[in-house]
């Protein structure tokens, strides 16, 4: 294969239509010597890295969505996508050989990765390659790594095709309007909550400073991987044209940005202001090297750190929104997104009357709105919470919540089946119902519609890593919780889990203590089975002691509560074998 460099950073390089274009020439060529799959893996990490998300292409992502490989798939022992990777890489160099000689466009797969470089033709040298395991160089504890550098479980999606890169390519350019319909696929135009409610952000031109040939034009690059992140939240409405009064005006937020050079150093530097009063209301910068990693790679990591921290149901632009939040309904006139914003409020206070506020908002949109496919997902998970934390909420022990929240879901996904909190939702109740695989299934699919949902992959890896899946579970436990997503000591007492389920009870001990054991019975029933398994008898009997003034319910039912969470049996034993030798009569093994 010929010689071939981005064209430095004096410019974006490729186009995202150039870069398809190529894809189709490469595939309809006769000298591009790969099978199907291959081909589809192709297609894949091409169409992963122009929408943005080439942090999420690892063996497990590619092996799930790719090959069909099963959740339980493990890179180390399966080398599938390495060999394919291979494959890739000499069918590549093999057609630029031949047949690609006088192509303007090279695209190749770097060792030590699967993300495609993208470069014109430059008869320079290429850049070096990596180490040969992507897998290796990249380990890390799950708690120190940012989020998009971690091996995250993807769906389960072998029987459907894998989308064209010119969907992907539609992502970098201006029409919003198209970038909104990505972000609504499936979803009847009825669901969405009225315009008017929703905030409005305007994204504002981000200026330039330093030296121009390096970077020239990354602020503009930098705008656009923004927009097309921000259009996927739909409860949001983006502004991509400030200059445009009729469609800037109104608007609730400014998001400003400023890009600096000097030499091979970059620092972006952004801020959401309110635009009411010109509160700052988040700022950070960002901080790269262009020397060190490709300009489009750098682009999609800030813009992703960005769109999350501002737009997540958890981020910035939810908390200034507090004095918004739907309460108990006087009138009724309570609009779809009010009881969206209540249903998130509930989320981080885990109160009883939040969670009373929240279905009685609920209950109000699915009757005004019967069409709106989140009221229903949502509404259907606040009555799963009456199961699952009942505990916290103090609710009785029945089984209707259960049978409500089904019905909410079913309701949910006869309208919309491939809304990814449709999915979250009925990946809750299968859980709930025992029914693990079908779960999961939701589960990763609610992941593949929208990797970037923190709160997603937070559920879905606590719902992987109670099914016995730890590993790759506990990674996504760790990325909702860097990221702030969930009531807060929700996820410590996941990772309190995985720590417990992997032997360490000092890092068990220490993510429990950070749990929300005040409030939540449950997560003081962990603490109370690591210290048990620690032998620590006098913390332990404290706990006994607060449990049983403070929950007698659950201690009558314990074994019940733990089998509803953890699906293994020997994952139930082992945590209540720490019961036992913290003093608590489980008994046997019930006989089958």
């Amino acid at each position: 294969m010929r010689s071939a460099n981005v064209n430095a950073f004096s410019s974006l390089g490729p186009t995202a239509d150039e870069i398809c274009r190529q894809v189709e020439r490469i595939l309809g060529s006769e000298e591009f010597h790969a099978p199907k799959r291959g081909r589809n893996f192709l297609e894949f990490v091409v169409n992963e890295t122009l929408a943005g998300r080439s942090g999420f292409l690892k063996a497990f992502t590619i092996a799930n969505v790719v090959f069909g490989r099963e959740a339980s798939f493990d890179p180390q022992n399966d080398p599938v996508v390495r060999i394919e990777a291979g494959r890739i890489r000499k069918a590549l160099e093999r057609y630029y050989l031949v047949a690609g000689r006088a192509d303007e466009v090279i695209i190749t797969v770097p060792k030590g990765g699967y993300v495609p470089h993208f470069e014109y033709a430059q008869g320079l040298p290429l850049p070096p390659a990596g180490p040969e395991d992507p897998e290796e160089t990249q380990a890390a504890e799950p708690d120190d790594r940012d989020g998009s550098r971690r091996k995250t479980p993807a769906p389960m999606l072998s029987a459907v095709p894998v989308p064209r890169i010119v969907i992907a390519a539609a992502l970098a350019l201006f029409a919003l309007a198209f970038a909104f319909a990505l972000s609504g696929q499936g979803r009847p135009s009825a669901s969405s909550p009225p315009a008017a409610a929703e905030p409005k952000v305007v994204v504002e031109f981000f200026a330039e400073s330093g030296s121009a040939d390096p970077g020239s034009d990354i602020a503009r690059g930098l705008r656009d991987d923004v927009i097309g992140q921000l259009a996927r939240f739909d409860h949001i409405v983006v502004v991509a044209d400030p200059l445009r009064g009729e469609r800037a005006a109104g608007a609730d937020y400014a998001l400003q940005g400023n890009v600096q050079l000097d030499e091979s150093r970059l620092r972006a530097a952004a801020r959401l202001v309110r635009q009411s009063d010109g509160a700052v209301i988040w700022a950070k910068n960002f901080d790269a090297d262009l020397d060190a990693e490709n300009k489009l790679v750098i682009q999609g990591n800030i813009s992703r750190q960005i769109s999350s921290a501002i737009a997540h149901p958890y981020g910035a632009i939810f908390q200034t929104e507090t004095d918004k939040i739907a309460r108990p309904a006087q009138n009724g006139d309570q609009d779809a997104y009010a009881c969206t914003r209540a249903y998130y409020s509930y989320r981080q206070a885990m109160t009883a009357q939040s969670h009373s506020a929240a279905l009685e908002c609920l209950l109000k949109a699915t009757q005004r709105f019967p069409d709106n496919v989140t009221s229903w997902a949502l509404l259907s998970m606040v009555y799963l919470d009456e199961l699952r934390f009942r505990h916290k909420l103090g609710a009785p022990s029945s089984v209707e919540p259960l049978e409500l929240a089904t019905a909410a879901v079913e309701r949910a996904a006869s309208l919309a089946p491939g809304d990814p909190r449709v999915l979250q939702a009925l990946m809750m109740v299968g859980f709930f119902h025992g029914d693990i695989d079908k779960a999961l299934k939701a589960g990763t699919a609610a992941h593949a519609a929208n990797p970037g949902d923190v709160e997603v992959a937070g559920e879905y890896g606590y719902r992987l890593a109670l099914s016995g899946k730890w590993q790759s579970g506990c990674e996504l436990l760790s990325i909702a919780l860097n990221r702030g997503a969930g009531p807060s000591g929700y996820y410590e007492a996941g990772m309190a889990l995985c720590a417990l389920m992997k032997g360490d009870l000092e890092q068990a001990e220490r993510w429990s203590r950070k749990s929300d054991l005040g409030s939540n019975p449950v997560h003081r029933l962990v603490l109370l089975s690591i210290l048990g398994a620690a032998g620590k008898t006098a913390e332990a009997e404290l706990e006994k002691h607060w449990l049983y003034t403070h929950a007698p319910a659950l201690m009558t039912d314990i074994r019940e509560e733990v089998s509803l969470r953890l699906q293994r049996p020997e994952d139930q034993e082992r945590f209540l074998n720490g019961l036992r030798a913290s003093g608590i009569d489980i008994g046997a093994v019930p006989a089958k």
